[in-house]
């Protein structure tokens, strides 16, 4: 299983990764971990936001790629309501390959 993650940073920005192990990936961004990304090392994670679990890399890579894309309100809209990825990504990926874990 791979998640397609979003996580709040301090300066209420929102960085999008992918991981097999979340939990895991989770205490390397907030603990800023030497394996942790660029961006959350500078930007400080605070807290997970919301996260999908897909069957295979593919569908993570996929989910991350558009998510990355999405304007700042329509990632805000995307936290507040999970299921708006069918309204903003369903031209995009089958969104159906997608189950919201957090």
């Amino acid at each position: 299983m791979y998640y397609t993650y979003m996580i709040r940073c301090k300066d209420n920005s929102i960085y999008t990764g992918i991981t097999t192990n979340l939990e895991k990936r989770m205490q390397q961004h907030f603990s800023k971990d030497e394996k942790c990304a660029k961006y959350t090392k500078r930007h400080t994670a605070i807290r997970l936001e919301r996260a999908w679990k897909s069957e295979n890399r593919v569908y993570a890579s996929k989910l991350e790629y558009w998510i990355k894309h999405l304007n700042k309100i329509q990632k805000e809209e995307l936290i507040k309501n999970p299921n708006n990825l069918k309204i903003f990504l369903s031209e995009k990926i089958e969104v159906n390959q997608y189950t919201i874990q957090l």
